[in-house]
């Protein structure tokens, strides 16, 4: 069964650290938690929607893992 995810501090230090780097004026917690939001959405609707295309970003990347 998949674990549900949960949004952390690390992984809002990483997105505004992200953000420093490409939009410096947002880079702000509520921003990089808007960030993180609106992935785990995008992520989760393109497994309704685009399954086939998920499976391939994740077969691309357990590729880029083993070479």
């Amino acid at each position: 069964m998949a674990k549900h995810y949960e949004m952390n501090e690390k992984d809002i230090d990483e997105v505004i650290r992200y953000l420093k780097t490409v939009d410096p004026e947002n880079a702000t917690p509520e921003m990089a938690i808007a960030f993180l939001e609106q992935m785990h959405a995008s992520v989760h609707l393109m497994s309704h929607e685009n399954p086939e295309l998920l499976d391939k970003i994740y077969q691309d990347l357990k590729n880029k893992k083993s070479t």
